[in-house]
């Protein structure tokens, strides 16, 4: 008689859930440390700013007040020390955050729902557009979605045990004290505090945690807050940093808000916006829409109306600045697990006792994750690339000098501060005031007028459609 085949019993079937992360954690790990050769290989404005001001950042100015996103910047600082300045090195902070990021997530959505539907979630949360954006990009936009993500995990890690440990106290303590450095997370952080206090559940929770360590977290923070007051009187620029944007108008609140929104809705992509439109697929737009669906049943569950609550808020912080937009990752990836979960438990319930049925409902799933994930990320690669109305946004500047010029003179009247950075990994020289010698120089864009004893020797150009003329070499005549 042959034997009868068991399927839980098979390897393959008992760690299946490992063998999915594992495979999910490698591809995901691998595309993030190719994000800067697959998609943008220039840098916005808003990276060269961040770039420029990490670099610079010493101890004199974090003693003045300088506190504004401090972690990122202080890992970006070190990353362009060792490194030199590349676009690898400006995107690699967030490529590191990145990775814990979508670690967090699967922790995070492992700890609300079952392994098959926290794994299928994940899958199309960190392999979404705005997820690799995010992840790819040298600005600390990636810490706006950390330090939630963080802060909810360990929330859940010290609501969701009988006895929490008190290191997971601790941790939460010292994480909420860090992300209040980052702007807008003030608000977050009198959000956690307002939703406690209004969620009974939670209240409880913290009713009944151990003693000590809630006088050790009320230590903690009440530190934190009263150093940021401190600095705040030493420089009030940083409050408006914080809570707003800089020379941030009230009245721009519901136009930010409008500009916010726009690439959720829009099928074209402007220049108002980094973002690629639609910034959600149709397909993942539409099982957050069940997800939304299916929390309204025991909405006053934490679980259930944290997604909700959270939209609410994003909506808020996109009124002081529209890129605060991408926070909306957090919520949505809630909303896409609990659609998820709406859904194979709708499938299998047509079908309670046919283990055929549920074997193929693997094949429409694959499809439908097909559907979902490869355009997401052929929209990411081509998108950032050749969209027009995006890739222009990106300078090639750097690559090109990195790639042309490692030795001479540069003259950057524009970002010179970030230029100058150059001269520490090569034997650039960088100015920004034309020189009263006679010997050739390079420089990024032309001359309004060339000087009498100088000839244009070359022009350098980029692949760009716009603004593709990035280096002029002059060279000095001959005879003179």
């Amino acid at each position: 008689m042959k034997k009868k085949i068991i399927i839980s019993k098979l390897f393959l079937y008992r760690y299946r859930f490992v063998i999915g992360y594992s495979i999910l954690g490698l591809a995901f790990a691998t595309l993030l440390f190719l994000l800067p050769m697959i998609a943008q290989n220039g840098l916005s404005p808003a990276e060269i700013n961040s770039a420029t001001k990490s670099y610079y950042l010493g101890r004199e100015g974090v003693l003045n007040g300088d506190l504004v996103d401090l972690p990122y910047r202080v890992l970006q600082k070190y990353a362009i020390t060792f490194l030199g300045l590349t676009t690898f090195s400006i995107k690699l902070p967030s490529i590191l955050i990145g990775l814990g990021l979508g670690f967090l997530l699967i922790l995070l959505l492992n700890r609300w729902f079952k392994s098959n539907v926290s794994l299928l979630a994940s899958c199309l949360i960190i392999l979404s557009t705005p997820f690799l954006f995010l992840a790819g990009s040298g600005t600390p936009l990636i810490m706006l979605v950390f330090w939630p993500t963080l802060l909810l995990w360990l929330g859940s890690k010290i609501q969701g045990e009988n006895r929490p440990k008190p290191l997971y106290c601790f941790v939460f303590a010292i994480a909420m004290l860090l992300s209040i450095f980052t702007p807008y997370m003030v608000y977050f952080a009198i959000f956690c505090a307002l939703f406690v206090v209004f969620q009974p559940h939670l209240r409880f929770v913290v009713k009944n945690l151990p003693k000590i360590p809630l006088v050790v977290v009320g230590i903690i923070l009440l530190g934190g807050f009263t150093l940021l007051g401190l600095s705040i009187v030493k420089h009030p620029g940083t409050i408006m940093e914080l809570l707003f944007a800089k020379d941030y108008h009230i009245s721009e609140f519901f136009n930010n808000i409008g500009q916010a929104i726009s690439p959720l809705f829009s099928w074209r992509s402007t220049a108002e916006s980094v973002f690629l439109s639609p910034l959600i697929s149709l397909p993942l737009f539409a099982l957050i829409l069940i997800g939304l669906f299916s929390t309204t049943k025991g909405f006053f569950a934490s679980r259930n109306s944290i997604a909700s609550i959270l939209i609410v808020f994003c909506l808020i912080i996109t009124g002081f600045n529209p890129d605060a937009i991408i926070f909306l990752i957090l919520p949505l990836s809630i909303l896409i697990a609990h659609g998820l979960k709406y859904v194979l438990e709708k499938w299998y319930g047509l079908f309670p006792e046919n283990p055929y049925a549920r074997i193929s409902a693997a094949i429409p799933l694959s499809i439908l994750f097909g559907i979902m994930i490869i355009p997401n990320l052929l929209q990411y690669i081509y998108g950032y690339r050749y969209n027009p109305n995006i890739a222009n946004e990106f300078s090639y500047n750097l690559n090109v000098i990195r790639e042309n010029l490692n030795e001479g003179r540069l003259l950057a009247k524009d970002n010179y501060d970030f230029y100058k950075i150059l001269e520490a990994s090569s034997e650039l020289e960088v100015i920004n005031e034309l020189p009263d010698d006679t010997a050739g120089f390079a420089t990024i864009g032309a001359l309004e007028k060339t000087p009498e004893h100088l000839k244009l020797e070359r022009i350098i150009t980029s692949p760009m459609r716009e603004n593709s003329d990035i280096i002029y070499l002059y060279t000095e005549k001959e005879g003179d």
